[in-house]
C-alpha cells in the first residue's frame, strides 16, 4: 500500500511499515514542512493513504472538500503504538482508505467515515 506519514508521526512507524511491504513517505524527511494543505495535495497526487495525528486534515477534506485517497488520524497511540496499529488498519481497511474513507483510530477504538462521492 501507498502510505505517507505525517512528520508527527513516528519515524519508526515508517520503518516498521516499510518492513511490511509498503511503499511509504515520512514528511520528517522532506526539508520544511510544506503545511497541510500541500502535504493533503501530495499524498492525493501520489495516491497515498496519509497518516496523520492531527485533526486539521479530515477538517480539510471534510469540510473543505479537498481530494485525499484515505487519512488515517491516530490518537492517544505512544510512538512505539503507530506502527503496529497503522499495519492493523491498513490490513482491515486498506481498499476502503483507498477509495478516500477517513478513520479516526484511539486505541480501543475506531471511527469510520466513509467516502460520499466518487474518490477523483
Amino acid at each position: 500500500m501507498k502510505v505517507l506519514l505525517d512528520s508527527c508521526v513516528s519515524r519508526h512507524a515508517t520503518e516498521q511499515l516499510k518492513a511490511a511491504g509498503n511503499d511509504v513517505v515520512w514528511g520528517g524527511d522532506w526539508r520544511e514542512d510544506p503545511g497541510d494543505e500541500a502535504v493533503l495535495a501530495q499524498a492525493s497526487k501520489e495516491r497515498r493513504v496519509l497518516v496523520t495525528l492531527d485533526k486539521d486534515f479530515g477538517e480539510l477534506a471534510v469540510l473543505h472538500g479537498l481530494k485525499h485517497h484515505g487519512i488515517v488520524r491516530l490518537v492517544n497511540f505512544r510512538a512505539s503504538q503507530q506502527g503496529p496499529a497503522c499495519l492493523q488498519i491498513l490490513a482491515l481497511h486498506g481498499d476502503e482508505l483507498v477509495d478516500g474513507t477517513i478513520i479516526t483510530a484511539e486505541p480501543g477504538r475506531l471511527r469510520v467515515r466513509q467516502r460520499l462521492d466518487t474518490p477523483g
